[in-house]
């Protein structure tokens, strides 16, 4: 039915990643798949006081720990690492690789959420494709 899947994945609950490539392999057995982590990009003067390395290390860490997910997610898959904010960097990929539907996870609202909103709220608010959202 889908033909291209954007499931991004947090990579602060990898508990969760296993379930969503099972959804997304549910509604596109044939599809392919697009693993994403969005980096946020940190202010001038916050990323001045942090050595390159670091930030450079944990962008590598995100990206293995998504490739070590792409023999479940099946022989269409990839891994993109994404910049920005992750809502907006979210959307401009499903854009961009004319994605059909997004698979996103939510989880239960903090007080930072009711503040600014959280991502996944985001996605389904502004996304021009389908979005399925795992609670």
């Amino acid at each position: 039915m889908y033909k291209t899947i954007i499931v991004p994945i947090d990579i602060g609950h990898m508990e969760r990643a296993e379930s969503m490539i099972d959804s997304a392999r549910q509604l596109g057995p044939e599809a392919n798949i697009i693993l994403a982590n969005a980096v946020e990009t940190l202010p001038s003067h916050i990323m001045a006081e942090i050595p390159v390395d670091m930030i450079d290390d944990a962008k590598k860490r995100a990206e293995e720990k998504l490739e070590g997910l792409l023999e479940k997610a099946g022989p269409n898959a990839s891994v993109k690492m994404l910049e920005g904010h992750a809502a907006s960097a979210i959307l401009d990929l499903a854009e961009d690789s004319n994605a059909d539907v997004i698979v996103i996870a939510s989880h239960k609202p903090g007080w930072q959420d009711y503040l600014i909103g959280s991502t996944a709220a985001r996605v389904v608010r502004h996304a021009k494709c389908a979005v399925f959202v795992i609670r």
